[in-house]
């Protein structure tokens, strides 16, 4: 069976691995000049620096990949675990650590702001734990999560409805959870990881905690050496990767798949094609009219937030910094009132990965740096001067006023959300997909199979969300797709495949009827 990857994105890497390592003839075909997606990174004085994605977590997700085709991962990436998950710091000089030791995590808060706030946070610790192990496999881990499967967990476990809180919006469940108001602005940051405001989406998403507290690895050499690991893995079981290749249609015949012309004019033909990329750019038309009706309108709108990205190498003033540090705005809901209303927020909390202090050794000189500042998608085609300005006056003046500054100032080295927009066309630069708004939200993500026979989905966009291990996941399950609705409709019995590739999963025990991918 010919398969065609169209995106070379996390996902799209996954799904070309595991359909490569099981016999399939892959080719990746990608738009860009390397793989990656939104695993980027720029060139600077100091060397590459991370402009995406910075850390691993959720590793089991990458061992049951890498696994699953003959590898270890440990093997093939260099992984440096973070005794400090991220330092925050507060305009009134606040400083709090937290790690992945729950334990740990109460005796700091204790010191930090009293024994009140670490009774409450044991209490959250522990929600959000039940929750997360509640759900993870009938939902998270499940390749196509149904309404009635999660019915049937909570019927089988009562209390859980409780720890849902499925009234509350996760602003005001952190409001009733916590007295001081900065752990309730702390976990509700954990919202943004999807790309939602914490006083729209469900409180249920207090869960995402424990995809952080379960661990973060640096990867050596940048979270791109990840996304190169898989490709070389795709290309040692003969996936063949053809860079710098937009593809400008999906071919169909009678309904179904029959290959991609790209935009050079070539035509590679395939019965089937893994779509890694924004759901949303299949519905605009982007690759042919047939292809618009693979996803319904409510798979993809409304969008998720975006992002203004500064990616460059500098010496900063504070030595204090961690590898991962929040520096949070004044008031905790304010920068989302703005980005609900389309602006860029005015007290924005801004996230800074010091990419140099991962390791050992304390750096020496020029060191790199990614800041995230949330801002509103759009649908520009070009960036304005006035958002970069107003961008870079915003960043840097709120970092100043607590002691973060820049020698020399970064000035060209911004991503904006219109740069998103043109980066992954059609996404309106929303780089979590759909918006997670609304207790219902996670299923009304397209999963692996799409409307049209032959073509499935993978990334972000799809199910289970965005974030790199869900993405991967999604990868894995849009390949389990495939291989299991090829095994549906074969009238001999199938073959061992190299490795064993395996329709079901170690951490999720038997596998669903069908896939659902992200």
């Amino acid at each position: 069976m010919t398969v065609i990857v169209i995106g070379a994105g996390i996902a799209g890497l996954a799904a070309a691995l595991r359909l490569a390592h099981s016999g399939r003839d892959v080719t990746v075909i990608e738009a860009h000049s390397d793989v990656g997606g939104k695993i980027r990174t720029l060139p600077t004085a100091a060397g590459p620096v991370d402009a995406g994605p910075t850390v691993l977590t959720m590793r089991p997700v990458f061992e049951e990949l890498f696994a699953s085709v003959g590898e270890r991962l440990s093997d093939r990436l260099d992984l440096i675990p973070q005794v400090i998950l991220a330092r925050h710091f507060w305009q009134d000089g606040t400083v709090l650590d937290l790690c992945s030791d729950p334990t740990v995590n109460a005796r700091t808060i204790k010191e930090v702001l009293g024994p009140r706030s670490a009774k409450e946070f044991l209490h959250f610790q522990a929600r959000s734990q039940t929750l997360f192990e509640a759900f993870k496999s009938p939902m998270m881990f499940a390749r196509e999560p149904s309404q009635r499967r999660m019915q049937g967990v909570v019927l089988s476990k009562p209390s859980l409805i409780s720890a849902m809180a499925p009234h509350l919006k996760l602003a005001q469940l952190l409001a009733r959870t916590f007295s001081d108001p900065k752990l309730a602005q702390l976990f509700g940051r954990y919202a943004t990881y999807v790309g939602g405001a914490p006083d729209k989406s469900p409180a249920l998403l207090s869960l995402i905690w424990q995809a952080e507290a379960g661990g973060v690895w640096q990867a050596k050499g940048g979270m791109h050496a990840l996304a190169r690991a898989m490709q070389h893995l795709a290309e040692a079981r003969g996936a063949r990767f053809l860079l710098n290749t937009p593809v400008d249609r999906v071919l169909t015949k009678s309904g179904r798949i029959t290959g991609v012309s790209t935009r050079a004019g070539d035509i590679i033909e395939a019965e089937t094609i893994v779509f890694n990329g924004d759901p949303a750019a299949l519905h605009a038309g982007l690759f042919g009219p047939h292809a618009k009706t693979a996803v319904p309108n409510a798979a993809v709108k409304p969008r998720s937030h975006s992002a203004a990205v500064w990616s460059f190498a500098a010496t900063p003033s504070r030595h204090d910094l961690a590898l991962h540090n929040v520096f949070f705005g004044a008031d905790p809901l304010a920068e989302f009132k703005d980005l609900a209303a389309g602006r860029l927020p005015s007290d924005p909390t801004l996230y800074v990965y010091a990419q140099d202090r991962g390791g050992a050794q304390k750096p020496c000189g020029p060191e790199r740096f990614e800041i995230i500042m949330n801002a509103p998608p759009t649908d520009q085609a070009a960036p304005s001067q006035e958002t970069q300005e107003t961008c870079r006056n915003l960043t840097f003046s709120v970092l100043s006023s607590m002691g973060l500054t820049f020698s020399p100032t970064p000035r060209e080295t911004l991503t904006t959300p219109a740069m998103f927009n043109q980066l992954f066309p059609a996404s309106a630069g929303a780089l979590y997909g759909r918006t997670p708004h609304g207790l219902m939200a996670a299923f009304k993500r397209p999963t692996a199979r799409s409307r049209i026979p032959g073509l499935y989905l993978a990334g972000g966009g799809c199910h289970p969300g965005a974030g790199v291990p869900m993405a991967t996941l999604s990868g894995m399950h849009a390949a389990e797709a495939i291989l299991s609705d090829q095994t549906s409709t074969s009238k001999s019995l199938r073959t061992a495949t190299p490795g064993g590739m395996s329709t079901g999963s170690r951490m999720t025990g038997v596998a669903q009827s069908r896939s659902s991918v992200s």
